[in-house]
């Protein structure tokens, strides 16, 4: 059996193996949350493809990983050939 936390701060709950397994294939959204200085719905109309916009993340600082609304993690961006990956650097 694995010990979670049902809910933060609260009482740890035993969960057997088998539910875990069960649950291992349900759908989740993850998001990476780049904070934007000085974002507009002007310039949100007017993105394209190749547009460039400007972060309050110093360059290299690691951005919040987050899954259903919780933050799991942190991560920083990384250029992989023609793509932009997440590293994961922390979990939570």
């Amino acid at each position: 059996m694995t010990t979670v936390p049902a809910l933060p701060n609260e009482i740890r709950v035993a969960v057997p193996e088998e539910l875990w397994m069960e649950c291992a294939d349900l759908p989740c959204v993850l998001s990476v949350d780049l904070p934007l200085s000085a974002f507009t719905v002007r310039e949100l109309l007017r993105l394209a493809p190749g547009a460039i916009l400007e972060s309050n993340n110093p360059s290299g600082a690691d951005v919040p990983v987050v899954v259903n609304t919780s933050i799991i993690g942190w991560a920083e961006f990384e250029v992989m050939g023609q793509r932009i990956a997440v590293r994961i650097t922390e979990l939570a």
